[in-house]
């Protein structure tokens, strides 16, 4: 893991590999036609471990890189709250 990566970061890719992992799991369930429930089972950890993630850098940037932008430029930062709020939506 990169040490140089803030920690919500670090988090996420932590997340975002081992949900690459899991998906790779459901590939290989899907190719050795797997009981199609445990299937589902497994798609659903990938959903729920890249909502953390995304939840993760949400939240990471919130704290650092939209309070920052209030500060300097609040309809610039204005803005950036409605694209995040528009992709997480």
């Amino acid at each position: 893991m990169n040490k140089h990566l803030p920690s919500q970061k670090a988090k996420s890719l932590k997340l975002a590999k081992q949900a690459r992992g899991t998906l790779d799991t459901v590939i290989a369930m899907i190719e050795d036609n797997a009981y199609c429930p445990e299937i589902i089972q497994q798609a659903d950890s990938v959903i729920g471990l890249l909502r953390s993630v995304e939840n993760e850098l949400l939240a990471g940037h919130l704290d650092t890189c939209v309070m920052k932008r209030m500060r300097e430029d609040k309809q610039e930062g204005i803005r950036e709250l409605m694209k995040i709020y528009r992709l997480t939506h």
